[in-house]
Order: C-alpha cells, then sequence, then structure tokens
C-alpha cells in the first residue's frame, strides 16, 4: 500500500496530550468565575422573589461573588495538586469533590438550628445550597476544561 509523501515517515501519537498553557487555564478559570457568578445571582433573584430576605447579606452580589471567586480558585488549586500529585486522580476526584461540597454546607445547614446570620431565613438558606451545588458544577466543568484529567501537566 503505497504512502502519500507526507504520511511517508510519521509515527502515529501515542502520547498523553498536553494541559492547556497558562493563558488558556486562567480563561477557562475566569470563564467559570463568570458562569457560576451568573448562576448566584439568578439563585439569588429567585430566593428574593419566594420571600428570603432583601437583609440576608449571603444573598448580595458582594458577598457571592467574593465567595465565588475564592471557592472557584481554591477549588482549582486543590484539583491541580490531586492532578499532578495523585496516581487515580479522577477515582479520587470522585469522591473528593462531592465530600468538599457536603463540608461546604454544614455553616449553611447550622443556620437552620442557629441565630448564626441575622435574617436568615429558609429560601435564603436554601439558596446558599443551592448557590454550593451550582458554583462546584460550573467549578468542574471549568476544571475539567483548564487542567484536564487525561493530559499531563506542563512541566
Amino acid at each position: 500500500m503505497p504512502t502519500s509523501p507526507s504520511s511517508a515517515g510519521e509515527v502515529p501519537s501515542t502520547s498523553i496530550p498536553q494541559a492547556p498553557g497558562r493563558v488558556a487555564v486562567a480563561g477557562w478559570l475566569a470563564a467559570g468565575i463568570v458562569a457560576a457568578s451568573i448562576a448566584d445571582a439568578v439563585i439569588a433573584l429567585l430566593a428574593r422573589a419566594a420571600g428570603a430576605s432583601e437583609d440576608f447579606q449571603p444573598l448580595q452580589p458582594g458577598a457571592y461573588v467574593s465567595f465565588t471567586v475564592l471557592g472557584v480558585l481554591i477549588g482549582a488549586a486543590g484539583w491541580a495538586v490531586v492532578r499532578r500529585r495523585s496516581a487515580e486522580p479522577r477515582a479520587l476526584l470522585s469522591w473528593l469533590v462531592p465530600a468538599v461540597v457536603v463540608v461546604s454546607l454544614v455553616p449553611d445547614l447550622a443556620m437552620f438550628v442557629s441565630d448564626y446570620k441575622p435574617h436568615a431565613d429558609a429560601a435564603g438558606i436554601i439558596a446558599l445550597i443551592l448557590m454550593h451545588v451550582a458554583v462546584a458544577a460550573v467549578a468542574v466543568a471549568a476544571y475539567h476544561r483548564a487542567l484536564p484529567l487525561n493530559a499531563m501537566p506542563p512541566r
């Protein structure tokens, strides 16, 4: 079977793809932050429409956007460490991500039984719980693009 000149001598690539560059990683993380912040805004608006107090500070944009940025960036750092150090990052992250989300819900759930935050009501607390889940879902999607588990991290 003849080969074309352009394919002669080419060796099929069996190497693991390289991860995206730093600019691409930053872009995916920024996109994740923006998308998660939009999801938070929608949840906050729906919560207020459902009767959540206007004075409940965690439903104010300054509060949830700040915590969203922090959460996405800290999550990305953790994802990168697991990706780099674990022999089986996919298996580890499959239980670690849900565990971290559950732990992040503890302060929200505590508000149901205490006066932890002023103006906390059921609608506001449920909104916070939904915000945690939404940010985690959006962030994990961004991490899969920015820091893919099947690609080698740049050395």
